[in-house]
């Protein structure tokens, strides 16, 4: 079990690590292109939720890698959940649906992490 885990941990990390580089630092008329959503957002708050799931990323890894305060791993699957389910709410109030699909599988993958922590890891 705990292979899985450090599984969907690297690839929940992996695919926030990107995301939120993307949002970080590429210019906001580029991140239009694919987010149609960026236009109708206030530029910082497109960076806050960059820099947000960029710290997401690195808290599912190095806390429970290093085994210092692994609990912080379990804080940063928390604050991707909550990130996850605001941007499924706000997708659903634009009646955009499809991308509803990849919020709603990110929430599922942290909520198995922490889930899984709590459960089966040794924090």
């Amino acid at each position: 079990m705990n292979i899985v885990l450090w599984v969907i941990q690297g690839l929940l990390a992996l695919i926030f690590l990107m995301a939120g580089f993307m949002k970080t630092f590429m210019p906001l008329t580029t991140l239009q292109k694919n987010m149609a959503w960026v236009a109708d957002v206030p530029a910082p708050f497109v960076r806050f939720i960059g820099v947000a799931e960029l710290l997401g990323a690195i808290g599912l890894i190095l806390p429970a890698a290093i085994g210092i305060a692994s609990w912080l791993t379990i804080v940063a699957a928390i604050g991707l959940m909550v990130a996850m389910i605001s941007a499924a709410i706000f997708h659903i109030s634009r009646r955009e649906y499809p991308n509803t699909v990849p919020s709603v599988v990110l929430l599922l993958l942290a909520v198995f992490v922490v889930l899984s922590r709590l459960t089966f890891a040794h924090l």
